[in-house]
């Protein structure tokens, strides 16, 4: 059964392959500039010091943006509101699908139909073109925007994890623990959610960058974080009609949002790999009974 020591063995395993490391260290280092950046930005986010799409200079090392301000010192700014928003999101899209899925897998019937009926129904709309259709409603808050990212996240891991949980719940230690009248609640909280800590760490690697990708987009947009904020997708949007005199105010907020995804993905790849070798076995007839003891006493 996947415990906690498991999971941190799956990312153990993970992090001494190449491409976990390779992973590991891309994204962090983009965490590392949006954490610190804003403590070692050389200016404010609002204070102008240059022109107007000036080029790089012992002033502004990265330039001026569309009203003059440092490029350097929004870019610092400007990532660590964004990776808030997008683990808070994808954190409330895991949890809430996660639940959905193993509910609608252990108890079948009624329950499985409204909950994959209503799953499905969500994912007909695109994730960007739903939030947007939320935020346009009830306007660019950030509240919001968390919320609408999470609900567009929460049906694709309810059908990942209702695929993962099918299984475990029919298996021989679930079926005795029934017979047994343990309830229900209680074999979903330790015996069946337990089992998906590897398809779930998979799950949230995947759903951070999408969570970064679309509020991201509906700050370019002009849907998600309002000027003056100094936010990725905003600074991208704002500083597009100078691409040419200054790319810098365009290019860094883009690479670092592309070297977070490449770094993610890598990552999350690498934990897929290593689950299949410590999370992804079978439970042992031995451990199945092991478990119906534990819980009868």
């Amino acid at each position: 059964m996947a415990r906690k020591p498991e999971a941190i063995a799956v990312l153990g395993r993970a992090v001494r392959t190449p491409r976990g490391a390779v992973g590991l260290a891309i994204g962090g280092c983009v965490v590392l500039v949006a954490v610190l950046g804003p403590a070692v930005a050389p200016y404010s986010t609002t204070e102008f010091v240059t022109k107007p799409f000036s080029r790089a200079s012992s002033i502004a090392w990265l330039g001026g943006d569309v009203l003059g301000r440092d490029v350097l010192s929004r870019t610092l700014n400007g990532g660590w509101e964004l990776l808030a928003m997008a683990a808070v999101a994808t954190a409330l899209g895991v949890i809430v699908g996660a639940l959905l899925g193993v509910m609608a897998a252990y108890h079948g019937g009624s329950w499985d139909s409204i909950i994959m009926r209503a799953v499905d129904v969500i994912l007909a709309f695109p994730q960007l073109v739903f939030a947007l259709l939320l935020v346009s409603i009830l306007g660019p808050k950030i509240w919001l925007i968390v919320l609408a990212v999470a609900i567009s996240h929460a049906p694709q891991v309810a059908r990942v994890s209702r695929a993962a949980a099918l299984d475990i719940s029919e298996r021989d230690f679930v079926k005795a623990m029934q017979i047994l009248g343990i309830p229900g609640r209680r074999i979903i909280r330790r015996d069946v959610l337990p089992n998906l800590t590897s398809v779930l760490m998979v799950e949230i690697g995947l759903r951070l960058t999408y969570s970064m990708l679309v509020i991201a987009g509906l700050s370019f947009l002009g849907f998600g974080l309002q000027p003056p904020a100094a936010s990725w997708g905003l600074m991208i949007n704002e500083n597009r009609v100078g691409l040419i005199a200054n790319p810098w105010g365009v290019l860094m907020p883009a690479i670092l949002i592309a070297l977070f995804t490449i770094g993610v993905n890598t990552f999350t790849d690498a934990v897929a790999r290593a689950s299949l070798g410590v999370g992804g076995r079978a439970i042992e007839p031995e451990a199945e009974m092991a478990l119906v003891a534990r819980e009868v006493a």
